[in-house]
């Protein structure tokens, strides 16, 4: 694996936890904040797609080579 690669699929992890760590801060400030929770967990639904269609394009331009358990 390139590592351009890995440089982003790890940097869009480290995203998707921040969002899901900032969703999980705003849901404990109280009520008045569901807003912004919301808006953190809609990013992390954004920022998960955006890897899995990353992980799905690189397996097939071959940049990428999935191996499973023989």
């Amino acid at each position: 694996m390139p590592e351009e690669v890995k440089i982003l699929v790890l940097l869009l992890l480290v995203a998707i936890v921040a969002s899901l760590g900032k969703a999980m801060f705003h849901m404990s400030s109280g009520a008045e904040q569901s807003a912004k929770t919301v808006q953190a967990l809609s990013w992390r639904i954004g920022l998960s797609l955006a890897l899995f269609l990353i992980l799905m394009a690189g397996a097939y331009l071959h940049l990428i080579s999935p191996h499973g358990a023989p």
